[in-house]
C-alpha cells in the first residue's frame, strides 16, 4: 500500500502553502507560519497533521486488537497532543476514552497498551519521541 499527500509552499517564511491528500480529505488546505507557530486558526500545520494521523491510527489499531481479543468497542475517542519545540517533535500523548461492553479494566489496559506500542504511526515515530497515554474505560 502506498498513500500520498502534496504540499506546495510559495514565498519565504512569511509565505503560504497548501496541502492536498490523495483522498481529497484535505483539498488545498492552507498552512502558514501563523497556523503553525501563532494563533491563526484558518489552516493546518504539520504537527496537527501528525496528531491526527496518530489519533486515527491508534484508534484503528485498538479496534483490531480488541476484535482479536473478542471485543467490539461501541466507541473509541482518541485525542493526540503533539509537543513541538527546539525544532523537533518531542512527545506524542494519546488520551483515550472508550466504551467496550464486557471488557475488564485489566484487559482494556492490556489492549490499549498493545495498540499504543504497535500502531504503525507509533512505530514510525523517532525513538527519541516519548509516546504516552491515558486510557479511560467508560
Amino acid at each position: 500500500m502506498s498513500k500520498y499527500a502534496n504540499a506546495e509552499w510559495i514565498g519565504a517564511k512569511e509565505g503560504k502553502g497548501k496541502i492536498t491528500t490523495e483522498t481529497n480529505a484535505l483539498d488545498n488546505a492552507p498552512f502558514t507560519f501563523a497556523t503553525r507557530f501563532g494563533d491563526a486558526k484558518d489552516g493546518t500545520n504539520p504537527e496537527e497533521l501528525v496528531a491526527a494521523a496518530h489519533a486515527g491510527c491508534f484508534s484503528m489499531k485498538f479496534a483490531i486488537v480488541l476484535s482479536e481479543a473478542g471485543f467490539t468497542a461501541d466507541k473509541i475517542e482518541t485525542k493526540c497532543d503533539i509537543t513541538f519545540g527546539a525544532g523537533a517533535i518531542s512527545k506524542s500523548h494519546l488520551t483515550v476514552h472508550a466504551k467496550i461492553p464486557g471488557i475488564s479494566k485489566e484487559k482494556f489496559e492490556e489492549c490499549a497498551i498493545n495498540a499504543k506500542e504497535n500502531c504503525p504511526i507509533s512505530k514510525s515515530l523517532n525513538s527519541s519521541i516519548a509516546i504516552s497515554m491515558d486510557a479511560t474505560l467508560n
